[in-house]
């Protein structure tokens, strides 16, 4: 059993009913991806999350779950997602899936009976206040999209507590009994065979008191319950949560209690830096991450399932993102981020694209890909809100992209679908496609990237060059990336002296052979060269 599997792992993340419908009903379904996973295991692909999969009224796509013991019957049956299970790992490759219990659906059995009287055994799993709380107005998660975190129920003739949307109700975490009821469903999921869970929304799960109050205390130790129990069910089980919190407060969520975090801090650092063509914010999110306890991990992405989140940069720092990434106003959502992918935001160039996701999977942590940023498929601005970015899987330059038979299906397809498919890139050497399995598999092959120590090489370097390395008990890598458009050389002798013999395992093109002294390192406008300077074993 490997307890750390996740420090080597390659995510790919994706939504069910948009990757591959295999019925022709229009929605994709598990058989249709079971059908997939030779191209996943291809890609280089070690661990496939998978965005809810429970039934649900699908107000929220699929984030208001009405029962967390079963399957959506849009994709399936349990038995359909335990074959998935069995062929995934025939191919290497493990399965999360999304745990969503910060709230549930308003149509789910607990909050019908919760609501219907006082009495009901289920009352106290919720949130519930007999006046109009004073402080309805504040917290709300979708500034635009909802007015206030409480709504009254008639039928109960009470208000009830809501982080989300009114037809989100939140879970009473402070009650045992939900408590062992959210264990009791990580165990059913383990004992199906996933090999964890991503955690939606934590800071919000763990809200101790004062609903809707920022600074309300955090219920840390119900972390450490859940961590001690999914460990106790399977000893590599793994709890990966969104936490988009302040700096400070990180590190008070490992230590015995998560595996991984997303790191927020470093995307939104990321895109202020491919925005201004600057490694700087980089370089200061690498200065100012915290030190991770021993078997801690940060998730990094570019481009995930929701907007892109700058709520931690400054107005400034925003303001040039949004002026390269989202001008116009039907690009960005909640005045906090932009609904776009990644290959339109950079103008679907090539060259950049290739340099973000190569910087990106050359960082500290575990890389997570969102599907179809492998081919740089494109978004829908006329869908609303996030839908934008949750367009089908475009498979082949047949009808509907090759993702079903059907005449309608659950969403359209993002323009351009007839040239940016799998089956077209796959027979090109040029592609993007093409370019990432290279990619991965390189990564794959240098096991001192994500795991190892990754510190910044403060040398002089030409404007627009970020230089860092990863060094390990199996060796030490040098990475290099050009955020500007224009070709320049970086002297890297200082160091030569760790360096046995340096060899190039990846760049965006054919460059002279590395010199041993590293003193002229050329790079293209937008280019990037992985060298390895030693290897130990």
């Amino acid at each position: 059993m490997n307890e750390r599997w996740y420090s080597k792992a390659v995510v790919y993340c994706l939504d069910i009913d948009t990757f591959q419908d295999s019925n022709g009903d229009g929605v994709g379904d598990i058989r249709g991806l079971i059908g997939r996973l030779d191209y996943l295991a291809r890609l280089g692909i070690t661990c496939l999350w998978l965005h809810p999969i429970h039934p649900s009224p699908n107000r929220d796509d699929g984030y208001d779950a009405t029962d967390f013991y079963n399957i959506d019957p849009r994709f399936g049956t349990l038995g359909d997602f335990a074959e998935l299970l069995h062929e995934a790992r025939n191919r290497g490759i493990r399965v999360i899936i999304d745990l969503v219990v910060n709230h549930v659906s308003n149509e789910h059995p607990w909050f019908q009976s919760a609501r219907s009287s006082p009495d009901s055994p289920y009352r106290d799993w919720f949130v519930w206040s007999e006046e109009a709380p004073s402080d309805r107005k504040q917290g709300m998660v979708f500034p635009g999209e909802q007015d206030e975190t409480w709504t009254y129920d008639r039928t109960a003739k009470a208000w009830f507590y809501h982080r989300f949307y009114d037809f989100q109700p939140d879970l009473n975490i402070t009650n045992p009994e939900v408590r062992e009821e959210i264990k009791k469903i990580c165990a059913f999921w383990l004992q199906l065979g996933v090999s964890g869970f991503r955690m939606d929304a934590v800071p919000f799960i763990i809200e101790r008191t004062e609903p809707g109050n920022p600074d309300s205390p955090k219920d840390f130790a119900f972390l450490s319950e859940l961590r001690q129990h999914v460990q106790w069910r399977q000893g590599d089980a793994l709890l990966l949560a969104e936490a988009n919190v302040e700096p400070a407060e990180l590190t008070d969520y490992f230590g015995g209690r998560l595996h991984m975090l997303f790191d927020f801090m470093l995307n939104a650092r990321l895109m202020l830096a491919l925005a201004r063509h600057d490694p700087e914010p980089v370089i200061d999110a690498l200065r100012d991450t915290p030190a991770l306890p021993d078997g801690a991990q940060w998730a990094t992405f570019l481009r995930n399932h929701d907007e892109v989140d700058l709520s931690r940069l400054t107005a400034d720092q925003r303001a040039d993102v949004f002026e390269a990434f989202g001008p116009s106003p039907d690009m960005r959502l909640y005045d906090r981020g932009i609904r776009r992918r990644l290959a339109p935001m950079l103008g679907n160039d090539l060259r950049r694209i290739q340099l973000a996701y190569a910087l990106q999977f050359s960082l500290r942590g575990t890389p997570v890909l969102r599907y179809g940023e492998e081919l740089g498929m494109g978004e829908d601005l006329s869908l609303e809100g996030r839908m934008a970015i949750r367009t089908p899987m475009q498979w082949s330059p047949a009808r509907n992209a090759g993702f079903s038979s059907a005449d309608t299906l659950i969403r359209p397809l993002a323009e351009g679908w007839e040239t940016l498919n799998v089956t077209v890139q796959r027979n090109d050497r040029q592609s993007l496609l093409s370019w990432f399995e290279r990619m991965i598999h390189t990564l794959r092959e240098a096991p001192e990237v994500g795991a190892g120590s990754c510190e910044h090489v403060d040398v002089p370097v030409p404007r627009g060059v970020l230089a860092h390395r990863a060094v390990d008990s199996t060796g030490s890598m040098l990475f290099l990336h050009n955020l500007a458009d224009s070709a320049c050389e970086a002297d890297m002798s200082s160091l030569a002296a760790e360096a046995g013999y340096p060899v190039e395992v990846l760049s965006d093109d054919g460059y002279d052979p590395i010199t041993d002294d590293l003193a002229t390192v050329a790079l293209n406008g937008y280019g990037f060269r992985w060298i390895r300077l030693r290897r130990n074993s």
